[in-house]
């Protein structure tokens, strides 16, 4: 099969605000991320796609409400490239001030959570469960829209369950509500992670609207996401599970898109290297804490070369961080000829 052809063109894709638009070069999209996307990730991510729409970790609006989850929303003018404020709750009021709060903390635009698979955020009407009450989505939409200057963009799935979905005329309810864009992973809250993501129903939702479309769901790498805009016709590609331990993928995909020669996959020293840069910036910002946030990001990089399974062991029952350290470095000082970078 030939190599089809990716985007519809090397033009920015605009979305349209309410006083302010915003414009992006890179259509590929890093999704976020619950426990991942905080501004170290995103900076890692940062080096390889310097222009691409990054996210925060969903925002829940009750929690700023009472003075939680602030973090999350500081700083973000102070970085290098576009970020994104992902908020979910089910109440409309409590979306737009949240919304305008990220606005003022230097938000690139709103996204509105839609799409989130988890029972207990689903349960409440947040997340997916917005998915069953389009009407509530449609009041959710039309507030941060009339609050916030910012393009307001939507993040969701196919449906609810097979039976009931509804993709198309879920979609046009949000275009009309006020979204700007939406982001379609292809699978329904009932699939949650499993089976295959069906990037030809995206496309069905794409040739309804007129707002651009993102494609989510298994854009693995380079050739899935060339595949994905083929079938899809979607106007970029937003990576999700890829990504983890694997910050490169965003840059390497919309290098592949672009047209421009891939970055090299990091060898086993380079992969080893960012597993310690990452573990000491995460106890620098989160203390003791900081480890055990650390170790899954140690175990999804630590991967792809001689050693790296008992590596992963090691790193998962490391007492303490300079425990961990130690065993980074000693696994670098080992590393042999043998060991090559895994595809990914």
């Amino acid at each position: 099969m030939g190599q089809p052809t990716a985007l519809p063109g090397p033009d920015p894709l605009i979305l349209r605000g309410n006083g302010t638009d915003r414009s992006l070069r890179c259509r590929v999209l890093q999704s976020p991320l619950a426990g991942v996307s905080d501004q170290i990730f995103r900076g890692l991510v940062r080096r390889w796609a310097p222009e691409a729409l990054l996210y925060t970790e969903m925002v829940n609006a009750t929690a700023l409400e009472l003075g939680h989850g602030r973090s999350r929303l500081e700083d973000l003018a102070a970085e290098d490239g576009p970020v994104a404020v992902q908020l979910f709750d089910h109440r409309p009021e409590a979306m737009a001030e949240a919304a305008r709060r990220a606005e003022a903390c230097g938000a690139f635009l709103i996204d509105i959570n839609m799409g989130c698979p988890v029972r207990k955020i689903a349960r409440k009407g947040g997340g997916s469960g917005l998915i069953r009450d389009p009407e509530l989505a449609a009041r959710i939409v039309a507030a941060v829209a009339e609050a916030v200057q910012l393009p307001v963009t939507v993040k969701t799935r196919l449906g609810w369950c097979g039976d009931s979905a509804d993709p198309v005329g879920f979609a046009r309810t949000l275009e009309a509500a006020g979204a700007r864009a939406l982001t379609l992973h292809g699978r329904t809250r009932e699939q949650g992670f499993g089976g295959s993501a069906d990037w030809r129903a995206i496309g069905a939702v794409k040739r309804a609207l007129a707002i651009p479309v993102i494609a989510n769901g298994d854009v693995r790498g380079p050739e899935e996401a060339r595949r994905c805009l083929a079938i899809s016709g979607a106007d970029g590609v937003m990576v999700g599970r890829a990504s983890l331990g694997a910050p490169w993928q965003v840059g390497r995909i919309a290098a592949a898109l672009e047209g421009r020669p891939l970055p090299p996959l990091p060898g086993p020293a380079e992969r080893l290297a960012l597993a310690a840069e990452q573990l000491g910036a995460l106890i620098e910002t989160y203390g003791a804490k900081g480890l055990l946030i650390a170790r899954k990001h140690m175990g999804w990089t630590c991967q792809g070369f001689a050693g790296a399974a008992e590596l992963r062991h090691g790193l998962m029952r490391a007492p303490t961080a300079a425990a961990a350290l130690e065993l980074l470095t000693r696994a670098a000082e080992g590393l042999g000829t043998c060991a090559s970078p895994a595809e990914g």
